[in-house]
């Protein structure tokens, strides 16, 4: 099992602490630092769309529905926590490597 400092979890979430980067090129993967994982997010940060796209991109990622993935912190900050099924735990840690 891997362990990432941006995942935490407990018995029934996990729960992944993002720092985004809205309007960028594209939606992509920037690494862990700071103990969050980086997305640039390809949308820009208005009404929303900037998180629609984060989530949609993570489904497609994970490979599973949008509607299970949580925003729990950070609807207006670029500091997020969402949140996932406990199932999804070692898919997550498998397609995000520090």
């Amino acid at each position: 099992m891997i362990v990432l400092s941006c995942i935490r979890f407990d018995a029934n979430r996990v729960y992944l602490d993002i720092k985004a980067f809205p309007a960028a090129p594209r939606t992509e993967f920037a690494g862990v630092r700071d103990g969050r994982l980086r997305v640039r997010i390809a949308k820009a940060p208005e009404d929303g769309r900037a998180n629609a796209e984060l989530i949609a991109f993570l489904a497609r990622t994970l490979r599973c529905p949008r509607r299970v993935i949580g925003l729990a912190a950070g609807e207006k900050s670029r500091l997020k926590t969402l949140s996932f099924p406990a199932e999804l735990r070692e898919t997550l840690e498998t397609v995000i490597k520090e």
